[in-house]
Parts: structure tokens; sequence; C-alpha cells
């Protein structure tokens, strides 16, 4: 049996899901991306002003999400500068994660066309504190970051509102309605300043591996999102090939848009504070990311629960920018190291995972993020071997005292998004 289960750790991968879970992967994926800010911009309300926070907020979305539109027309296979094609963006966007931020779009023609939010869980998460916050999220930032993400399919584009927060009355359904349009008379998009930053990194350059052959995939599914834009696309629309090159481009995004807030933080308040959110950002969302895939996934506990858990984990992916290596040493026993890999390259420690290598730091985020699925895991420092960067052995004693919650949890908690369900909307498409 234990032989067994060495066999299952070594070989589960990504690849072995099904469309289905796959699918609820990507859903999941897309809203941990989303809800980094839901612990990062808390963070930077310990140090500067609502307005500084914004600001922040804005630099950050603008310099990172025309890098990851592009890389992902190129990974499924569509590209142009109309209308069309920024939406088809939107779809596949950290910034609206399906069904949590319920886009509904209309296009009318390359030049033009429309969408409004049926429900938008930003919105219900910032009504609360206040109409200062719901202008600086709805006015403040959405104007210049939705340029910024139509700016990169086509710079004469321009999105503008119909109608949009506050709302009047309290109850006003959609909650907000936007016109998206080609002018090519006005003054096209300026880059952000930050943008070459973003673009220089080896997150925006990697180029990832080709999902290899799954054994007994499902058929069905379009290869790509080539050919004409779908109002409703849904991750069942997708291929089995076709998911795992779009979820591969999800966790990129995650990675791009945390290297772009650190960015905007160092710019403000220095290397030194931006690198003290880095392991509290991995704790508390990590945390929160592992509880909700073991939950969506139905993944069990104990030290297999653990490997399906990190194999699946977006912080940790995707395979060919990390690389994250499991062993069981026994029963309750797992060794996880994250060996040389692009992301242990990138030159300037921006990233998700520089934290682990901390002695100080590196055991109590990692451990945060593993006990998010299994409350019981202990987690340790242990020796590095060739090509590593850093390793860890992780008990689970079956009688052990579920472990604390890190506090930083419970800021991310304060999202609806922490509790929202998704729901399948599609069959699989044949």
């Amino acid at each position: 049996m234990a032989e067994e289960a060495q066999e299952s750790d070594r070989t589960f991968t990504i690849d072995r899901l099904g469309r289905q879970e796959l699918c609820v992967l990507g859903r999941e994926w897309l809203l941990h991306g989303h809800l980094q800010d839901r612990i990062g911009m808390p963070l930077l309300l310990e140090h500067v002003d609502r307005e500084t926070m914004q600001q922040v907020a804005i630099d950050e979305w603008m310099a990172a999400s025309p890098v990851y539109a592009l890389r992902v027309q190129r990974a499924l296979g569509f590209g142009g500068t109309g209308v069309d094609v920024i939406f088809k963006n939107m779809q596949l966007d950290i910034g609206a994660p399906h069904q949590f931020l319920d886009f509904r779009y209309r296009l009318h023609d390359a030049a033009k066309g429309e969408f409004f939010l049926a429900s938008c869980g930003a919105l219900l998460d910032v009504e609360p504190m206040g109409e200062d916050f719901v202008r600086g999220m709805c006015h403040t930032i959405e104007d210049p970051t939705f340029d910024a993400t139509a700016g990169a399919v086509n710079p004469h584009a321009k999105v503008r509102p119909v109608h949009r927060p506050p709302r009047v009355p309290a109850d006003r359904w959609p909650h907000c309605r936007w016109t998206v349009f080609v002018d090519d008379d006005g003054p096209p998009a300026r880059p952000h300043p930050n943008l070459p930053l973003v673009q220089a990194s080896l997150a925006a350059n990697v180029t990832l591996p080709a999902p290899p052959p799954a054994e007994d995939a499902e058929p069905g599914g379009r290869p790509d999102y080539g050919g004409p834009f779908d109002p409703g696309f849904q991750f069942e629309d997708l291929s089995h090939t076709a998911l795992r090159v779009a979820l591969g481009e999800v966790a990129i995004q995650s990675h791009l848009l945390f290297r772009s807030f650190l960015i905007a933080v160092e710019q403000r308040l220095g290397p030194d504070v931006a690198r003290s959110f880095t392991p509290r950002m991995l704790a508390g969302l990590g945390a929160l990311t592992s509880g909700r895939l073991r939950r969506a996934l139905r993944v069990g506990g104990g030290v297999e629960g653990v490997v399906r858990l990190l194999r699946v984990h977006p912080m940790l992916a995707p395979v060919g920018y990390t690389d994250i290596a499991c062993e069981r040493l026994a029963p309750d026993r797992l060794r996880v190291a994250l060996r040389e890999c692009p992301l242990t390259a990138e030159p300037d420690g921006r990233t998700w995972l520089a934290p682990l290598e901390d002695e100080r730091h590196g055991p109590a985020a990692f451990g945060a993020l593993v006990r998010g699925g299994e409350p019981r895991a202990r987690v340790r420092h242990t020796a590095v071997r060739a090509g590593e960067r850093v390793a860890f052995e992780i008990a689970v004693e079956p009688g052990a005292e579920p472990a604390p919650e890190p506090p930083e949890v419970g800021l991310t908690r304060l999202s609806t998004g922490a509790a929202f369900r998704f729901r399948a909307r599609r069959p699989l498409r044949g």
C-alpha cells in the first residue's frame, strides 16, 4: 500500500484531471488571482491613505494586464484589434473571475460593443465601506485600468460608463453598464511607465511547455478560442488540452499581477516594506485558496491529500515557470522541494515563492498554505539537494490538533469571494 501511495505522489498531476475538474479549477484560479488585492490592499492601508492605495491598484493593473492579455491571445489562438478580441481577453482575465464578477457581453461589430455586470462581487465587498471606497473602485481605479486592458488590443479603444455605482436606488440592477468602442480619431492609450518592468520579467517571457497527451482524456471542446466571439463563453467550451493551456496562462497572470503590485509598493514605500508583504500575502491567500480547492475538488486529507493540493495550487503553477517536487518519505511524512526554475531565476525576487527560503518566514508562510487544506500538517525546512532552492518536510499526524489560521487569512475572508460558490452554467461542449 505504501508503494502504491508513493507512485500516486509521483504521477498525480493536473493533466490527470478530467475536463469538468479542470473547469472547476479554472474558475477557482481566476478567483484566486482576483483576490490578491483583497489582502494586498489592507496591508497597504497599514502604511498609506486610501488615495495612495487606489493609485497603487491603478499602477498594478495597468502595468500587468497588457502583458498577460497578449500572452493569452497567443496561447489560445486569437488576435486582432477589434472589440471582439477585447471581450475574449476579459473572459479569460483574473480581473473578471467568472460568476463572482458576472460579466454579460453584447458585440455590435468590430468597432463597438457593450457589457454589464449582472452582479459584481467586488462592488458587494466595498459597498459596506462607504461611498468613498465605491467611487474609488468604480471611478478612480476602473477608468484608467479598463482603458489599459482595452488598449492592449487596440490603443484607440475606449471603455466608457453608461451607468455605474454608487447605486441609486441602492438595489439598482445591473450593477453597472459600459460601452466599448474604437475611436480612431482620438488620442491613443499611453503605456504605463511600469509596463517595461513587468515585460522584462521571466514570467512575462517564459514559454510554457505544451501539455503532454493525457491518457483517456475526455473528447470534445474547442482546441482554442479562435473564430467568432462567444458572449456566453465558459471553460466547458474548451478541450482537455485547451483547458490545460488556459490554466497555465491564468496562473502566469497571478504571478505577473503580484510582481506589478510589488513594484508599485516599492516605488512608494521601499523594497523592505514590499518584501514584508510577500510572506503575509502568501500565507493568507495561499491558505484561503487551499481550503477552496480542497472543497471544490473534494481533495482528501493526509499526506496524499497534501500532494494533490500542491499539484493544483496556482501559486505553485504553472509547470515550466515553477518546478515543485513531492516525495513520500513515510505514510505520514512528505518531502516537498522547489527546484531551480524560471521563477527562482527572477533576478529581483519579486515572486510569490521568494519567502520560502527565509528561515524565519518560509516554514510559516508555506505551512499556512499547506494547512489551508490539511490543518494537521506540520512544516519545517529540510536540507536541499542538487538542483533545489529550498525543501520542506511535511508531517501529518492523524491525532494532531488543527493549527490555528494565521491572521492574514482573516483579511482575505473579509471578501465575499472567500465563501463564493460556483456552479456550472453549461454542460461540457462536445
